[in-house]
């Protein structure tokens, strides 16, 4: 897995396990742009969405299933589940790199239902 790879799996699961101002002084570069529609402009509005949101979902689970790379570009696919047995998302993080750093964010969730007619699932 390239260096990008690994960086982007690694913030993403320092997210998830709530060292939210480690994970963004470590990746980040907070000059940097997110496109998240629910938190505020830029990656200080992002970080405190992230926080806001660690405190509703202390408990949350956070499995990758696919990893890809296309140069400064990685795309982290994978399964959330925010409260166990009641709200699980399929998620995608794409994560633009500048060097070591993070520059900009898109991210996409879709809840994943309880019965649907596609047995094959969303994983």
């Amino acid at each position: 897995m390239s260096d990008h790879k690994k960086d982007a799996v690694d913030f993403l699961q320092m997210i998830v396990a709530g060292d939210i101002e480690k994970a963004f002084q470590k990746y980040v570069n907070m000059n940097g742009k997110h496109h998240n529609p629910f938190c505020a402009e830029s990656f200080p509005g992002l970080q405190k969405g992230m926080q806001e949101n660690d405190a509703m979902f202390p408990h949350k689970q956070f499995t990758v299933k696919h990893v890809l790379g296309d140069g400064d570009l990685v795309s982290v696919h994978s399964h959330m589940i925010l409260k166990p047995g009641e709200l699980e998302l399929a998620t995608n993080h794409l994560l633009g790199f500048e060097g070591d750093w993070i520059v900009e964010m898109w991210d996409c969730a879709h809840p994943v239902p309880k019965d649907s007619p596609n047995k094959d699932g969303m994983f």
